[in-house]
């Protein structure tokens, strides 16, 4: 469920939900399909979240592989675990922890404008003995912060207790990386605040040694005075820094939202001015978009959860947040050399010029001719003859041939432009893009052979072009982008969501449409809609030369898989590639799609084959084509991003 299914489809039907049943539905959708055969690769492949290893820190004894982690309230019970691990996080909060469950049936309410979601208790959890039992099998390999707190509305000496038992259970699970203890409370006064503090501190100290990091929890409402004298009072001796809340509370209940960043922000600020040494430092409030967390981070977090933003923005979130702290330690880091030419680009953009050259001429020679010499001396029959068998069928041949050399030509442009602005700066999409489309085309070649035609030209080009195929894909590494990244949710960046699903239906519509071409080629050859227009049953072309059926499987099964070689990287760049700013990626888009769809059109309309159900899925995809150009313009095409002028050469 990335972002652009998210927003445009799942999204609006989810909110018309109540929130509790909208929020069962989507965890447990989840949850289904990462436990299919492939499922978490699936979720991988349409987001392609995997973290750089630049976001990797070390907390206490453990890795986390991003700074950005996910509040415990979004799956309470851990329903969607395995799922979510998949999406870019770094770590997961189980939380809040109290000795007994706590549950309430009340609606959760939410507010769309305010970006709100109000919870009728702060406290809903499983209790300590289910929390324990999902921590010790948690369905991921992400690290765990484990939150405590004692059960609501109870005395010093009680919150004491029940927070000594907690200790006792969860500081040295082997699976807990971090322990929050929530030793103060908003209603509680000063001195209660430090007693409590000062007795958990004890117990801290009166356990074995571990390596679980110990994180004092700050309500986000905690007056100033309050938190002044818990930082001077918290030894880093026994705590390794503090945990700022992300709720408030009021008489409707816990609210959580964007409205929340400008505490976070003044309560980081306060600790890092007032506190001994570094403290780890973790905010969990108001990150709806990559600018908050940023916020967040210059005020001195090292770390940040996503709660309501997650809900609002997306799954894409993490993922856009990595990016932006990429970005922000990408700009202070020294430039790396140049890449080669000749080794790292320049092989695939001469094999996309081939294709371009290839194309160009096969559209040239099917306009006119449309036979080949080498193809008149397989059939054994000259143009005029066969031409008298059938006056549609020289004119069917063509519109193949026309429709394959458009592809090529699509191609070509694709592995151009990929090659310059992706192969060129070690743009990782962009190289698996273009391996998985030379993957899918070289092999087509072998397609048709089953019918007993050989294609001397098409068998030269592929001799002539696959080792450029595979000098443009060896050493070659990956490197991180360096242009500016989506900071906002904004208009535009909705806009092209919708422009992105067009692309993403684009793409596969053409890799089901290559594979179902290429299967047609390789077996009964021709469509319902074919034998109408020819006017000729397959058996009577048999008939009149059985050397037809072999040629013309050989130009279907072509079409298919160049269009399917094409479509792989299509779907590829609409998945993963679309950036801000990037109007190469549009311009590519435009004059990559142009030449297949006007082949494939006018060439219809050109021999009068107009069949309407024949042509529908090509009308399909085409008015996609142009919707999700139109969506995508004004984020593609904008020069300046949050401030910042984008590069138009880089990935």
């Amino acid at each position: 469920m990335p972002d652009w299914s998210y927003q445009t489809i799942f999204r609006p039907g989810l909110f018309r939900l109540p929130a509790r049943r909208a929020r069962g539905l989507t965890l447990r959708a989840m949850r289904n399909v990462s436990l299919l055969p492939g499922g978490t690769l699936l979720i991988k492949t349409l987001g392609h979240m995997d973290p750089a290893p630049i976001l990797a820190s070390r907390l206490s004894g453990t890795t986390l592989p991003t700074p950005v982690g996910l509040s415990g309230a979004v799956d309470p019970e851990g329903i969607a675990a395995r799922a979510i691990a998949q999406l870019g996080f770094g770590f997961v909060e189980v939380g809040p922890i109290t000795p007994d469950p706590i549950t309430d049936a009340s609606p959760i309410r939410m507010d769309r404008r305010e970006e709100t979601i109000v919870y009728p208790s702060a406290y809903e959890n499983v209790g300590a003995e289910a929390a324990l039992r999902r921590i010790r099998n948690p369905g991921h390999r992400l690290p765990q912060l484990a939150r405590i707190a004692p059960m609501p509305e109870t005395n010093p000496e009680q919150a004491i207790d029940e927070l000594r038992s907690l200790v006792d259970r969860f500081m040295n699970e082997s699976r807990v990386s971090a322990l929050i203890i929530e030793a103060a409370a908003q209603g509680r006064s000063r001195d209660e605040n430090e007693r409590i503090l000062r007795q958990i501190a004890s117990c801290i100290r009166e356990q074995p040694a571990s390596e679980t990091a110990i994180l004092l929890y700050i309500p986000l409402e905690l007056p100033e005075t309050q938190l002044a004298a818990l930082v001077g009072a918290a030894d880093p001796e026994t705590w390794s820094g503090f945990f700022i809340g992300d709720y408030t509370n009021g008489p409707a209940g816990a609210t959580v939202g964007r409205t929340g960043k400008a505490a976070s922000v003044a309560k980081l600020s306060a600790i890092r001015a007032q506190a001994a040494g570094t403290p780890l430092l973790f905010a969990s409030a108001g990150v709806h978009e990559p600018a908050d967390a940023l916020d967040l981070i210059e005020a001195g977090a090292d770390y940040v959860l996503l709660h309501s933003g997650f809900v609002y923005s997306g799954p894409g979130l993490p993922k856009r947040v990595n990016e932006a702290i990429i970005h922000r330690k990408l700009a202070q880091a020294e430039l790396p050399a140049g890449q080669s030419f000749w080794r790292n680009w320049g092989w695939m953009c001469l094999l996309g010029i081939g294709m371009i050259i290839g194309g160009i001429i096969a559209w040239f020679i099917a306009s006119t001719s449309v036979l080949l010499p080498y193809d008149e001396a397989f059939l054994r029959m000259t143009w005029d003859e066969v031409n008298a068998i059938d006056p549609h069928l020289l004119h069917f041949m063509s519109h193949d041939r026309i429709t394959l050399a458009g592809t090529m030509l699509s191609i070509g442009i694709l592995y151009c432009q990929l090659a310059k602005h992706g192969l060129r700066y070690g743009v990782h999409w962009a190289r698996v893009a273009l391996l998985a489309s030379g993957a899918a085309g070289f092999p087509s070649f072998f397609l048709y052979l089953g019918y007993g035609f050989f294609d001397p030209v098409h068998a030269a080009a592929a001799i002539v072009l696959f080792p450029m195929f595979l000098l443009a894909m060896r050493r070659n590494p990956d490197r991180l982008n360096r242009d500016p990244v989506n900071l906002r949710n904004s208009l535009a960046w909705r806009r092209a969501l919708w422009g992105q699903l067009c692309f993403v239906v684009v793409g596969a519509a053409l890799c089901v449409g290559g594979i179902v071409i290429a299967s047609v080629g390789v077996t009964n050859v021709f469509v319902p809609e074919d034998i109408r227009y020819l006017g000729m049953a397959r058996e009577s072309l048999d008939l009149a030369n059985p050397r037809l059926i072999p040629l013309i499987a050989h130009d279907r099964a072509g079409f298919g898989g160049a269009l399917f070689s094409d479509a792989v990287m299509i779907l590829i760049f609409a998945l993963w590639g679309l950036r801000q700013g990037a109007k190469w990626m549009w311009w590519t888009l435009l004059w990559g799609g142009a030449p297949g769809f006007v082949a494939g059109l006018s060439v219809h309309f050109m021999i009068g084959y107009t069949d309407f159900v024949h042509l529908l899925p090509a009308y399909f995809v085409f008015a996609l084509y142009i919707a999700g150009l139109a969506l995508l313009y004004p984020y593609l095409m904008r020069s300046e991003i949050n401030g910042a002028v984008s590069s138009t050469s880089g990935g």
